[in-house]
């Protein structure tokens, strides 16, 4: 049961046009993007500029504090390539400092054990070695054509601003603010008096705006210096100050150690489409299994059925409980190798790329860097507190992350697209595949389509606009739970895509995020 009704319908519109798209979580960032594009820059010279701006109008998604993957397609060499640059633990981190308490589980995204005071969750001790300047950096170098400082213009103009506190933000603020009141830094940043957001008024336009001077001074030394400042110059050692002085282990030779890697992703035939899942400690190997076991499983027909919709659930429940026993960084060739964000750029040329950056949880730690003005990821949840497994945490090691981002090719229609939502990005993914691949599906009839979740392994979440004969299907394989697609918790992931056919782009994001949106680059 419910509160919501039942009555209301929510789309988005999905417009082709003959120039670039990007397809964001925040209507500003695809907006910076865009505008990239329409000055002439490629596909990943709006990658660049839009991961920085989305890092400003949404902090507690992602940002330069934070790590995550890309996966590229290069038109003119019709050739497919992922960019890692996930977050690593720091190499002075003692796993003594992390004591379990047998019995209780863990309060946030994963069900680990539970760690003494969430010390692996909150605060300073749960920061890791970010990469997402890193990463931005190597892509520029292999693939940018514009300036990188003028490519982080736009976010410091817009951090210089401050961004905008409507209702949507005062929501998202308030239900952290618990937290975020534990530090100073953020709660200074965030909170009113320390305790709550300066709500947008439930029937005015007028909200205020988020101090982020600070966040614009690094940006602009950032962008005047190079990402080299991050990692061994003021910015790394400012970041480094405020971790110990708040009790993380985090070191400024962890940064100088820190390299993002440029590798070939896991390519693999679906059905007629070639899939090109991103490589390393992602969610891309289980997005192979999954997609090898529902081809088996299944014959496609004119439209998403009960069988299709059980053979998504069976193959991704066998991919999730594989990945739970056996994926890590065990210092050996890795098998797989909320609280994000990802979009997705396609250019007039047909270049593409999915982005998917975060600072794991929702707000990360919880912390802010007082010197950098940044919120701090959270990346030591990723591992499992417990001992002896190979994602067992450790000094100087790899997180395994959840993302997803992916390109594919079916037809005469190339594809990126990626998603935010911890363990809820590959379902998000492997559904819009199978939409896309299976169904002929466009992106609006993907994007509007009901989806299924079976992150949990156990069991599987249905939209509850999904007909009887489908939970009749799913009861067959375990538990089956229905729920509302809602702006807020999402109980589906959040996903972004573009698509090109035929010289013509398109974007969409998900129809319930009310700042998702897909930007045109004649439309700036």
């Amino acid at each position: 049961m419910s509160n919501f009704s039942r009555t209301q319908r929510i789309r988005k519109e999905v417009v082709w046009t003959d120039g670039g798209v990007v397809a964001a979580q925040h209507r500003k960032a695809a907006e910076v993007g865009a505008a990239v594009l329409a000055a002439g820059g490629y596909a990943m010279d709006a990658a660049v500029a839009t991961s920085f701006a989305v890092g400003v109008v949404e902090p507690w998604m992602s940002g330069p504090m934070g790590g995550g993957m890309m996966t590229l397609w290069r038109a003119g060499e019709q050739r497919a390539e992922t960019i890692e640059f996930g977050m690593r633990a720091p190499a002075g981190l003692d796993v003594a400092d992390y004591p379990l308490e047998p019995g209780r589980q863990a309060a946030d995204l994963f069900p680990w054990t539970r760690v003494r005071d969430d010390r692996n969750i909150y605060g300073a001790t749960s920061v890791a070695v970010p990469g997402t300047v890193a990463g931005m950096a190597l892509a520029h170098r292999r693939y940018g054509t514009r300036d990188w400082g003028d490519l982080l213009a736009p976010a410091v103009a817009l951090a210089e601003e401050g961004m905008l506190l409507d209702w949507y933000s005062s929501l998202l603020i308030a239900s952290a603010a618990r937290q975020l009141a534990q530090d100073p830094d953020a709660a200074a940043l965030f909170l009113a008096d320390g305790q709550w957001p300066d709500i947008a008024g439930w029937t005015t336009a007028s909200a205020a705006r988020l101090d982020q001077r600070v966040h614009a001074a690094t940006l602009r030394r950032l962008a005047d210096h190079g990402a080299q400042d991050f990692y061994h110059g003021d910015i790394g050692r400012m970041l480094v100050d405020d971790v110990r002085a708040k009790g993380g282990s985090l070191s400024m030779e962890d940064l100088r150690s820190y390299q993002p890697e440029a590798r070939a992703p896991r390519t693999v035939r679906y059905r007629d489409a070639v899939i090109h899942a991103p490589s390393g400690l992602s969610a891309g190997a289980e997005l192979v299994t999954a997609l090898q076991q529902m081809q088996a499983a299944f014959d496609p027909g004119d439209a998403p059925s009960a069988a299709s919709y059980a053979a998504l659930a069976s193959g991704l429940g066998d991919a999730y409980r594989d990945r739970l026993a056996h994926a890590g960084d065990t210092g050996e060739s890795p098998r797989a190798p909320a609280c994000t964000t990802s979009f997705s750029v396609v250019d007039r040329h047909g270049n593409m790329v999915n982005v998917t950056q975060t600072l794991l949880s929702m707000f990360g730690s919880h912390v802010v860097s007082g010197q950098t003005g940044m919120l701090l990821n959270n990346g030591i949840m990723w591992f499992d507190p417990e001992q002896g497994r190979p994602n067992s945490l450790a000094p100087g090691k790899r997180c395994l992350m959840n993302v997803c981002p992916t390109v594919g090719q079916v037809g005469d229609r190339m594809f990126a697209i990626g998603a935010s939502g911890g363990r809820k990005i590959l379902p998000a993914v492997a559904n819009l595949v199978s939409f896309m691949v299976d169904f002929g599906m466009d992106l609006e009839q993907a994007f509007h389509t009901p989806r299924i979740d079976a992150s949990a392994a156990t069991g599987t979440v249905m939209d509850e606009d999904l007909p009887q004969d489908v939970a009749q299907a799913l009861a067959a394989l375990g538990p089956v739970k229905t729920a509302k697609r809602t702006v807020h918790p999402y109980a589906f992931a959040v996903p972004a895509g573009v698509m090109r056919q035929a010289g013509r782009n398109c974007g969409a994001t998900e129809i319930m995020s009310p700042w998702g949106d897909a930007v045109c680059e004649a439309d700036v």
